[in-house]
């Protein structure tokens, strides 16, 4: 640049942004450890009890303030999570990767109609959408529980699947295909032995997506979760209902560093050849 001035400001630019995007995290990840009980922006001293105590094994400073009303109801919690999350990510791949495929092979009048649909569901705000995924169960008799949380998440993670295969196939090398043909392959020896291995990096992508997303929403699944059906994040907006304590900093950093290792994980099926 011809200005060192510029530079310096952009350069600054950079710093705060990245600032101000993980200077909470950081916050929450250090406060997780103070053992303050009542105020978690005042720094006593360090420990873990509030880790240990989200797993069920009280100590002397959480007998005296217990935020978690039932870690019983925490594991419950997590469980409806990890249900939700990994049936919805099975569908979802399924029926995205398909739906990608079939997009790509075929053409027909009201393809990029067809295609706008596809897209909605993520531009669409949360809570309009789980407002109409409300009223529709109401309507047809669905029972609010599992099931709802379910098909509620598969309405919008199917989008995501879709796009992340989409983007995969549109770089994928079609002549193989042909080549696979030609020398008297089946459809599906085809696809098993050249389509697939091609564009697997970019289902793995869109199933570790998928199940991230469903493991963290709140908006939707808040308005189509029964009594008996909470998930791991509609249970950490009931505490913070309550007050921002420190075993919700402890939840808050387990469900970053889950994060983290399936965002790993991703990137590690990405760069693989």
């Amino acid at each position: 640049m011809k200005h060192p001035w510029l530079k310096r400001l952009l350069s600054l630019h950079g710093l705060l942004f990245l600032a101000f995007v993980y200077a909470p995290i950081i916050i929450v990840v250090v406060y997780s450890f103070n053992s303050h009980p009542v105020n978690m922006m005042v720094w006593k001293d360090f420990t873990f009890d509030w880790y240990l105590s989200i797993f069920g094994n009280p100590t002397k400073l959480t007998e005296q303030t217990l935020y978690v009303e039932s870690t019983d109801q925490l594991l419950s919690a997590v469980k409806n999570s990890l249900t939700v999350a990994v049936t919805t990510t099975t569908f979802a791949t399924i029926v995205g990767t398909a739906t990608a495929l079939a997009i790509y092979r075929y053409h027909f009048k009201l393809k990029p109609f067809y295609q706008g649909l596809l897209y909605m569901p993520m531009v669409m705000p949360d809570i309009v959408l789980g407002i109409a995924l409300l009223v529709f169960f109401i309507n047809f008799g669905v029972k609010l529980g599992l099931m709802s949380i379910i098909i509620g998440h598969c309405t919008f993670l199917i989008s995501y699947v879709f796009v992340v295969v989409s983007a995969r196939l549109a770089g994928m090398d079609s002549t193989l295909e042909e080549a696979s043909a030609d020398l008297g392959a089946n459809p599906w020896a085809t696809f098993r032995r050249v389509t697939l291995p091609q564009i697997l990096p970019g289902i793995v992508g869109g199933a570790l997506l998928a199940f991230i997303i469903s493991m963290d929403d709140l908006v939707i699944t808040y308005f189509i979760a029964g009594v008996d059906s909470t998930t791991l994040p509609v249970f950490i907006y009931g505490m913070l209902r309550r007050g921002v304590k420190p075993e919700i900093n402890a939840i808050a950093t387990l469900m970053l560093l889950f994060s983290f290792a399936i965002a790993a994980l991703g990137l590690y099926f990405r760069r693989r050849n």
